[in-house]
């Protein structure tokens, strides 16, 4: 039987392509919603702006303080991006990378396939790297639109005279 890493046995090429292929989609799925999630936040910004133009400055602090965080989502979303891109770009080179490596492996070239192979898994590590920047630069962000969320809810709780109610209740009955 034969004991090469990767011609031995058919699946082991299955395997070691079809899992950063795998990866590349989940990737690419987290790409477009984060896009999406700039997007919302631009939309944001744009609102807060038509509301600053709107008459009188009355805006004060907290206003600024919210136009100050909504740029700062922006911000880590953008950075977001950034690792989620290099995570895919390294998760498509892992997957043809790999292809190669089965190639030299069929062709006889054990050492090659053995090197293509590790710069392959190399290629894998940083496309888990790059999913691990992205999503804690997405968790700072959801935290940042946390804070907007509760600042606004609690202008309108006393805008209309009503207390805080975090149950998730429908309110007094």
């Amino acid at each position: 039987m034969d004991n090469h890493l990767l011609t031995g046995n058919p699946f082991a090429v299955l395997t070691f392509i079809v899992a950063p292929a795998i990866l590349t989609n989940a990737t690419s799925v987290l790409a477009m919603s984060t896009i999406n999630r700039l997007l919302r936040t631009r939309d944001r910004m744009h609102e807060l702006l038509k509301e600053s133009q709107s008459g009188p400055p009355p805006h004060g602090v907290k206003f600024i303080a919210q136009v100050n965080r909504v740029e700062r989502q922006a911000t880590l979303l953008l950075g977001a991006l950034h690792w989620i891109y290099v995570a895919l770009g390294a998760f498509t080179a892992a997957s043809l990378v790999t292809l190669l490596g089965a190639v030299a492996g069929q062709a006889g070239n054990e050492f090659l396939m053995r090197v293509i192979v590790g710069v392959g898994l190399l290629l894998g590590f940083v496309g888990v790297g790059g999913l691990i920047g992205g999503c804690g630069h997405l968790f700072k962000a959801t935290q940042i639109s946390l804070v907007n969320i509760r600042e606004e809810a609690g202008l309108i709780r006393a805008r209309e005279g009503q207390s805080e109610d975090l149950s998730g209740g429908q309110g007094p009955s």
